[in-house]
């Protein structure tokens, strides 16, 4: 008869919390907070960072030397590449997303699923940023040659090595579902690299923004901000 109650306590509880100590489910717990406490003071640190790149990029726009990206023939005068690119990001973004709700419903298939999906897409974002440096450089449009251009590269370089980091964690993550982790101790992993995911996809809509804006815009921006 005990023998029976372990097995449907197991059955009941995949992730074997039945046979954890409280100290072990605490401990747990409190890694958890402290990784999300982590996070936050890291995207703080980033936001204050690009913050400043923004505000440098704003003032050196007033610039005479600068020759904008959105006139009728420089690269960005019509930025369908960003476009198609920022389709990747947003359906990365989804696809995790996905995949955090799934982990909240305990379903493990459509977890990993979503979870490698969204690592895909995020892959293609940035195989796709790679193509329009490669543009960039094929039309003449070299870091040192304008201010502008090395705006460019600085802005979505930085965007992409952050991208490129997550894709770190989400690999070890992808590790840890082909080793059969349980889900329980994989729901955090998932649930930070989509919040992550998240905030470069909000940060890169204002880099996006900013990139493809006109000069009257900065001026504008330089204005408010008491730069001009």
């Amino acid at each position: 008869m005990n023998r029976l109650l372990l097995r449907n306590a197991d059955d009941a509880d995949p992730g074997g919390s039945w046979n954890r100590d409280p100290e072990g489910i605490q401990a747990d717990a409190d890694r958890s907070r402290a990784a999300r406490v982590g996070l936050r003071l890291f995207l703080a640190v980033v936001s204050s960072l690009f913050f400043l790149f923004l505000l440098a990029f704003i003032a050196r726009s007033q610039m005479a030397d600068w020759l904008p990206l959105t006139d009728p023939l420089a690269p960005l005068a019509n930025p369908w590449p960003l476009w198609v690119n920022s389709a990747f990001l947003v359906l990365s973004c989804i696809a995790l997303q996905w995949s955090r709700m799934a982990a909240r419903q305990a379903r493990l298939d459509a977890t990993a699923m979503g979870f490698v999906v969204g690592g895909v897409f995020a892959i293609a974002f940035l195989v796709g940023q790679l193509w329009v440096w490669q543009q960039f450089v094929a039309w003449g449009y070299f870091v040192a040659s304008n201010p502008a251009n090395s705006f460019f590269y600085l802005l979505t370089g930085v965007h992409g090595l952050h991208l490129l980091g997550g894709l770190i964690a989400w690999g070890i993550t992808v590790a840890k579902f082909l080793r059969h982790v349980p889900l329980p101790q994989l729901r955090v992993s998932v649930e930070l690299c989509t919040t992550y995911w998240h905030y470069l996809l909000g940060l890169w809509f204002v880099l996006f923004a900013l990139l493809t804006s006109t000069p009257q815009t900065y001026e504008a921006i330089a204005r408010f901000c008491g730069l001009r």
